[in-house]
C-alpha cells in the first residue's frame, strides 16, 4: 500500500495511462473548438458549477466550503470511476472525453473573455492541476483496465481465449485498492492547493 507499490502498479497500466493522456488531451481540442449540440451541452455543464460555486461562495466560509465540495466530489468521482470500469470501460471512458471537453472550453471561454493564457493556465489550472489531471487520468486507465480484464476473462469463459491466459484478478483489485487510497490522497492535497493558493491567486 506504500508510495513505492503505488508507482510500480502505475507501471503495469502505462499503456493504457499513455492512451488515456492522449484521448485526453484530443478532448481538449475538442471542449476548444466545440459548436453546436457538443456546446450545448458543456454550456449546461458550465451553468451546473456556476449554480454550486455561486453557494459555495456566499456560504459563512467560502475556501472550507470549496475545499470541501472539491475534495469530495473529485475522491467520490474517481473512485467510482475506477470500479465502474467493470461495465467493459464505458463509464471511465465518457468521464474521461467529458472533462477534457469541459477542461477545453472553459479555457476558451475564460481566453474569449480577455484573460491572458497566463492567469488561466499558469494562475487557475497549474497549482492544483499539476497534481488533480494526473490523478484523473490514471483513475480512468484503471477503470479501462478493469473492463479489459472482464472482457478477457469473459472469453476466457467463453472458450475464447486459453485458460490462464486471463489477468490475475487477486492482483489487480490489490492494485485498484492501493490506487484508488493514494489517489484520495493526491485529491486531499490537490483540493487544499485549489481551495486555499488558486482561490487566492484568481481572487486578486
Amino acid at each position: 500500500m506504500g508510495l513505492r507499490a503505488f508507482f510500480q502498479d502505475l507501471c503495469t497500466a502505462r499503456r493504457l495511462i499513455l492512451i488515456s493522456a492522449l484521448f485526453f488531451c484530443a478532448s481538449i481540442v475538442v471542449g476548444w473548438f466545440s459548436t453546436g449540440i457538443i456546446q450545448a451541452m458543456l454550456v449546461q455543464q458550465m451553468e451546473g458549477l456556476g449554480e454550486v460555486s455561486q453557494r459555495l461562495q456566499s456560504s459563512e466560509h467560502p475556501q472550507w466550503s470549496f475545499f470541501v465540495f472539491i475534495f469530495f466530489n473529485n475522491a467520490i468521482k474517481c473512485v467510482l470511476v475506477i470500479f465502474a470500469g467493470a461495465l467493459f470501460g464505458i463509464v471511465p471512458f465518457i468521464f474521461l472525453i467529458v472533462n477534457g471537453m469541459v477542461l477545453g472550453f472553459v479555457v476558451h471561454l475564460q481566453a474569449d473573455m480577455g484573460r491572458s493564457m497566463y492567469e488561466i493556465v499558469v494562475k487557475g489550472l497549474l497549482p492544483h492541476g499539476v497534481i488533480e489531471l494526473p490523478v484523473l487520468i490514471v483513475a480512468c486507465a484503471f477503470g479501462l483496465k478493469f473492463g479489459v480484464n472482464i472482457m478477457s476473462t469473459l472469453g476466457t469463459s467463453l472458450g475464447l481465449k486459453r485458460k490462464g491466459t486471463g489477468p490475475s484478478w487477486k492482483v489487480f483489485l490489490k492494485q485498484t485498492l492501493t490506487v484508488s487510497i493514494w489517489s484520495v490522497i493526491f485529491l486531499l492535497i490537490a483540493a487544499a492547493i485549489e481551495s486555499g493558493i488558486t482561490y487566492r491567486l484568481l481572487s486578486h
